[in-house]
């Protein structure tokens, strides 16, 4: 069994859509850095390979190994919404995109089931050891959290997952259990 220990990573300020635009972390937050640090086993650390994650991971890592960074974890890919607010993408897709995720698409981006598909694959060959650290983003930690509830996508997406929470869930042989979500040390 593997204890995944799952950090979303610091705050962008963005309001718009962003999962594989490349925007820095805001990670002025010491006091809840080294909170987060504290809490956290001795494990080796995983990050996504997007530098708002990268930043997060080596601010925690403290005496920590680190595994290279992973493509796989990267946060969905929104495709021709990339980069933009809400509010200016006047398309049904968009709602049903929130309203019924799973296979629905981006255009040019990714689904739910995507994400879900690749992120799983590339813990199941990283769940090895007793604790794992994957700093990580909402999205990526939603999809998991999903499959160790055994709910759908759409009841997921009322977990909410704050920026450097802290979400736990067991690994065994790909079945999942979880702990807790969104717990801020």
């Amino acid at each position: 069994m593997t204890r995944l220990w799952l950090i979303r990573h610091g705050p962008t300020h963005a309001r718009r859509m962003i999962g594989w635009t490349d925007l820095p972390a805001d990670l002025t937050d010491a006091a809840a850095l080294a909170r987060l640090e504290a809490a956290l086993p001795d494990a080796p650390v995983v990050s996504s390979d997007l530098i708002r994650a990268v930043a997060t991971a080596d601010a925690v890592q403290g005496r920590r190994d680190r595994l290279p960074h992973m493509h796989a974890l990267r946060e969905f890919h929104y495709g021709a919404w990339e980069d933009r607010a809400v509010g200016e993408i006047d398309e049904p897709a968009l709602r049903a995109y929130f309203e019924t995720p799973g296979s629905v698409r981006a255009p040019g981006g990714e689904s739910w089931n995507d994400v879900a598909a690749r992120v799983f694959a590339a813990l199941r060959d990283l769940a090895r050891g007793p604790d794992l650290i994957v700093v990580a983003h909402m999205g990526v930690i939603l999809t998991l959290w999903a499959r160790a509830r055994g709910v759908a996508p759409y009841e997921a997406l009322a977990q909410k997952i704050d920026n450097l929470s802290l979400t736990r869930i067991d690994w065994n042989e790909g079945r999942m259990v979880p702990h807790f979500a969104n717990r801020r040390p």
